[in-house]
């Protein structure tokens, strides 16, 4: 597979408003581990950059943008290629942070599914199959997201946090497909409750990070 070149690190605030390239974290191929496309091989882009700072975020490596290189979408997309699953999922840090126009409209032309988990905390920018909003406490979703839902996600991390989820599944369409995920550090505690709440609430579904049982990134 040929290697992607990167330019070099920068800011947010330097990253190309017109989203010609972006700050790259990590991108790999794996299969989805949580949410709807459980079980679905797929091209994971990761974009480095986020301030909504969940503390028990899993990859805080993503946080700072300078950390990770300004790569050139084409380059990105040329990559995506050649793998056989053509589904990608664009993922962060937060990726709303960007411009995504140019990145997912290079991807869908290549015949490549474009699939997104975001916090909702910015305006929705790229084109889009699959939109799956995970909100986040420590910064609020931006109420144009909402109606692009496909997907609701919303990470269990005490018990308060049910009727939390439920202030944003009011938001989301009818069609949206409502799941609950157990923090992982927390999973085996809170399970019993999680699975309580969906047999008394059925229009949720559970969601698992299998990819972490299957010890895939």
């Amino acid at each position: 597979m040929d290697s992607i070149k990167p330019l070099k690190t920068a800011s947010i605030h330097q990253v190309p408003k017109d989203g010609s390239s972006l700050p790259l974290m990590e991108a790999f191929y794996t299969i989805q581990g949580e949410g709807a496309n459980t079980g679905c091989a797929a091209y994971f882009i990761r974009l480095g950059g986020c301030d909504v700072g969940c503390h028990w975020c899993d990859v805080k490596e993503s946080w700072d943008a300078e950390l990770h290189p300004l790569t050139q979408v084409e380059e990105i997309v040329r990559t995506a290629e050649q793998f056989p699953g053509k589904a990608v999922v664009v993922t962060g840090g937060e990726p709303l942070l960007y411009n995504l126009n140019p990145l997912t409209s290079l991807l869908q032309e290549q015949g490549i599914q474009t699939f997104i988990e975001t916090s909702g905390a910015y305006p929705l920018s790229g084109y889009w199959d699959w939109v799956c909003l995970s909100p986040k406490k420590f910064k609020a979703p931006d109420a144009s997201v909402y109606p692009f839902a496909d997907e609701l996600k919303v990470i269990i991390f005490n018990k308060s946090d049910f009727a939390w989820a439920e202030e944003h599944a009011a938001k989301v369409g009818l069609k949206t497909r409502l799941y609950l995920q157990p923090e992982w550090s927390k999973a085996e505690q809170l399970m019993p409750q999680i699975v309580d709440y969906v047999k008394n609430n059925p229009k949720w579904r559970v969601s698992l990070q299998t990819h972490k049982y299957m010890d895939i990134p």
